[in-house]
């Protein structure tokens, strides 16, 4: 069975995520932003084993703590290959600089739309929803779908940075998301409003998507 903890990190209020399988202890982190240190801690805490680091896109604030957690843990990196020039991109260097991140290491693997990550008997699926970036994902994980920038309570992704598409973020969230289940609970990539939703409410109530 699949259980997960969120924490939220650095100034632009990022949801990382550690996902792992109860029976096993097998784990990932999603989007490890900022203050490795605690994220760290709370791994310890939780007795879990980091099986690898998920970006669910390339922007800096959900990459840059991916250096020290992955250095300290010695899990290999995923990100979908069409992220990996944002790593490099002149906008995130500066915003880097602003928000004390770390330049990232590439990812080890690339992972592609309907892979499946395991973790002992729990499985994510990696759902491809360009929009927000061109490499942007989702996992989804026993109902759960942990969303990055391309859904929020309420709100979507920004389209205005490198390789931003509203048209495309739309159709991705329309074609790919609000066809899952009602009940699927949605967990965002930021903490600007409610920690989570689900699909059925986002159909009736995202003003975005109306």
């Amino acid at each position: 069975m699949m259980q997960f903890e969120r924490l939220t990190v650095g100034p632009l209020d990022v949801n990382c995520y550690i996902v792992w399988d109860d029976e096993t202890k097998e784990a990932l982190i999603i989007d490890p932003g900022a203050e490795p240190d605690r994220i760290l801690d709370t791994v310890r805490r939780l007795g879990v084993k980091v099986e690898m680091i998920v970006n669910t896109h390339g922007h800096i604030d959900h990459i840059g703590a991916n250096k020290e957690v992955k250095e300290a843990l010695g899990c290999p990196l995923l990100m979908h290959e069409d992220d990996i020039f944002l790593i490099d991109d002149e906008c995130g260097v500066h915003v880097a600089q602003l928000i004390g991140a770390s330049d990232s290491p590439k990812p080890d693997k690339t992972i592609s739309d309907g892979e499946e990550l395991r973790l002992g008997d729990t499985v994510l699926e990696v759902i491809h929803t360009p929009g927000h970036t061109p490499g942007g994902i989702c996992l989804l994980c026993d109902g759960h779908l942990f969303t990055g920038d391309t859904l929020f309570a309420g709100g979507l992704g920004r389209t205005d940075l490198p390789g931003g598409s509203y048209e495309q973020l739309l159709n991705s969230i329309r074609t790919r998301l609000l066809t899952l289940p009602d009940e699927t609970v949605v967990l965002p990539g930021h903490a600007y409003g409610p920690p989570k939703s689900t699909i059925g409410n986002e159909k009736a109530t995202n003003p975005f998507l109306s």
